[in-house]
């Protein structure tokens, strides 16, 4: 079978048929959208999308996988480096970058009302497949603490991603970098990495801060 014809020299047509997928799902409940509504919006003939997607659900995993393996992931652990400062980086790389700014936003229409279990579903397996092959992980040889906070986590990304649409409009999403936060955050990241995170931990309790926060941190090495 010969390869369909580029409907645009401007993008690909399977990134026309991706974007075109967020863009109805942001006008749209999921169920509504037809192969019809997609190769409009997108401006390529029905074979082009059959070409790439055997159909609707094919077309929704390749979309949300793209946008989750672009999002970016937090730096392994450095020992002397302070995890207020990494998450600090992480936060500005995520929420300041306007095509990270994007991105969320479509992923945020996963957990919209116009979204569906499937979608849902496919966006919380992504997140694990990301996390597990960031952190070189299997979840076939994880021991059960990881893998509780590996639940954790996706439970904690698809609660802030519910409360997406509230929560970036708010100046206050700065709030998000504070130290509380960074501590809770990269120590979660930090012991998913089954690294010996001992000289970490100590080079934190003995920096000068506040005590609140030396007593978040020593709940993290429970």
């Amino acid at each position: 079978m010969p390869r369909p014809r580029r409907d645009s020299e401007i993008l690909p047509a399977k990134d026309r048929l991706e974007n075109a997928f967020w863009g109805l799902l942001k006008d749209r409940e999921y169920h509504r959208i037809t192969v019809t509504d997609v190769v409009r919006t997108a401006e390529v003939n029905r074979n082009s999308f059959y070409y790439h997607f055997s159909g609707l659900p094919e077309l929704a995993d390749s979309a949300i996988l793209h946008e989750v393996e672009d999002l970016p992931v937090p730096h392994l652990p450095q020992v002397g480096v302070d995890p207020e400062e990494m998450w600090r980086d992480y936060c500005n790389r995520l929420f300041h970058d306007p095509v990270q700014r994007e991105r969320l936003d479509r992923i945020g229409l996963l957990t919209g009302p116009h979204s569906s279990p499937e979608l849902h579903d496919a966006l919380r397996d992504f997140l694990r497949m990301s996390i597990l092959s960031s952190l070189g992980l299997d979840m076939d040889t994880m021991d059960v603490k990881t893998l509780m906070l590996m639940h954790f986590t996706i439970g904690g990304l698809l609660s802030v991603m519910e409360a997406w649409n509230e929560v970036k409009s708010r100046p206050q999403i700065d709030e998000m970098m504070s130290e509380d936060i960074a501590v809770i955050a990269m120590g979660i990241y930090f012991s998913m990495t089954q690294e010996n995170m001992d000289s970490f931990w100590r080079h934190m309790f003995n920096s000068p801060r506040p005590a609140r926060t030396k007593y978040a941190m020593a709940r993290m090495t429970v």
